[in-house]
């Protein structure tokens, strides 16, 4: 293995242990547990299968898929935890954005170093 390689298995692991990316398992494995929420989310599913087949087939999806996707997500919307996942989501997002920055920074001042490094 690599000194790179060992580095980013070391990050992940600790992305793996942050509180956002544990609230983010929670959230979803709650959500998994609504069973009414599951439902919806698979019938929204099944209307965007449904439409990207008609559109391969060079049809239009009908308004009636449409109106019945909007009406189901604004149902699943309404479900505390699917709010849950979406607000956990959100954090763990920012949390990666932060993270990608200082990778940057990181290969940005690696880049200028005039050190030499033999791993």
């Amino acid at each position: 293995m690599t000194v790179l390689e060992d580095k980013a298995k070391e990050l992940g692991r600790l992305i793996g242990q942050s509180a956002e990316y544990k609230a983010v398992k929670r959230a979803n494995e709650a959500l998994n547990q609504d069973k009414d929420a599951v439902a919806l989310l698979r019938q929204m599913e099944q209307i965007r299968v449904d439409a990207q087949r008609m559109m391969e087939r060079g049809e239009q999806p009908t308004e009636e898929m449409e109106n019945n996707l909007d009406a189901l997500l604004g149902q699943v919307q309404g479900k505390s935890a699917y709010q849950n996942v979406v607000a956990s989501q959100e954090n763990f997002e920012k949390v990666m954005a932060r993270v990608n920055e200082w990778i940057l920074d990181g290969i940005k001042k690696g880049a200028t170093s005039s050190i030499i490094t033999l791993a």
